[in-house]
């Protein structure tokens, strides 16, 4: 499997990583452990958790995902692997994760770090994230910017100098960002270079056939600053599988944990949907197969964020790695895209 370095850093990572925010909650230990298994017989090095898993968030699970993940590395060789996880930022009403204290001053920072390492069973955690922005910003199905909502925060240059002192303290080797937009990342990067001080190596945000909106803006931005996108949900909540369509009823997180993905309840989602199964079906593909081959094709994709609640479908998002798409169903994916648009933002 092919690796690549995260921006200028030294953290070189395979082209898929394995989410893990299903551990704990949609599958056990045991199954856990047996996906981390073949991720790692696979060629995969790099995995991908948080503070706040498994999801949806909860005080009763809060944590339990890096714990099992602990327990699984306490038996690996710890240099091999590229650990991520993420700090969860204010204003989503997730009080019982550090006593509310959910700022991105140094003390929460730390604090929340500290507490990844406990979990995780490790001296240090290999590429740190900031979960979503401390200011107010649409996200998480959110499309629209609104003034209104604006609310205390910590600075960002703030945040970095924070960071900075992890790096030095030797908890964290990198950072990097999640669900940012455009100014945010920009603003990293440009207090980071007034001041001196480490840039964020990569950026998570959600990128799939229905929220393409990171190639308007964020793109450019990320490209000339040498950021590299960790795309997650890739088959937008099983939607990009088509089965939502064939049974609304099917299994999976959205009919599981209600509202949960409010992205994927928009107008214009089920149409889109239907356009790229007809489409994967004239070429003899499985939507997934699609859905997940442009996304892991995509020039400014470093390594795509894959989670699964079986081997079975991580063995299906591992095989489509190995599918080439034609500039022909590109074209033709292009043509969908503007016709439909971003649905699921």
């Amino acid at each position: 499997m092919k690796r690549t370095c995260l921006g200028n850093s030294d953290l070189q990572v395979s082209e898929l990583c394995l989410g893990t925010m299903t551990f704990g909650q949609q599958n056990s230990e045991a199954e856990a452990h047996a996906q981390l298994d073949r991720a790692l017989a696979a060629g995969i090095n790099f995995i991908d958790t948080a503070e706040m898993y498994p999801v949806p968030p909860r005080a009763a699970t809060c944590g339990r995902t890096e714990e099992i993940v602990g327990r699984w590395l306490r038996g690996q060789a710890r240099d091999r692997l590229v650990v991520a996880s993420k700090a969860a930022g204010p204003s989503r009403g997730l009080n019982w994760i550090r006593g509310g204290h959910l700022g991105f001053d140094y003390g929460s920072l730390r604090s929340a770090v500290e507490g990844s390492l406990r979990r995780l069973q490790s001296d240090c955690i290999d590429l740190y994230q900031l979960h979503w922005p401390a200011r107010n910003q649409p996200m998480f199905g959110q499309w629209q910017f609104d003034p209104a909502r604006e609310h205390a925060a910590t600075p960002i240059l703030e945040t970095i100098e924070a960071l900075a002192r992890l790096m030095q303290d030797g908890k964290i080797r990198q950072y990097g960002l999640s669900n940012e937009h455009p100014w945010g990342v920009m603003e990293f990067v440009r207090l980071a270079r007034e001041n001196g001080l480490p840039r964020p190596v990569s950026l998570q945000n959600a990128y799939n056939l229905l929220n393409r909106v990171y190639e308007s803006g964020l793109a450019e931005v990320c490209h000339r600053e040498h950021i590299s996108l960790l795309p997650y949900s890739p088959l937008a909540f099983g939607t990009l599988t088509g089965k939502y369509l064939r049974d609304p009823g099917s299994a999976g997180r959205i009919n599981e944990f209600p509202g949960f993905g409010q992205r994927y309840g928009k107008a214009g989602v089920a149409p889109a949907v239907q356009a790229y199964v007809e489409l994967a079906a004239r070429h003899g593909l499985a939507p997934a197969q699609l859905a997940l081959a442009f996304v892991y094709s995509r020039w400014f994709v470093a390594s795509t964020i894959i989670g699964a609640t079986s081997v079975a479908q991580f063995d299906e998002n591992l095989g489509a790695l190995a599918l080439h798409l034609s500039p022909t169903i590109v074209a033709e994916i292009d043509e969908i895209h503007l016709r439909c648009g971003n649905p699921a933002p």
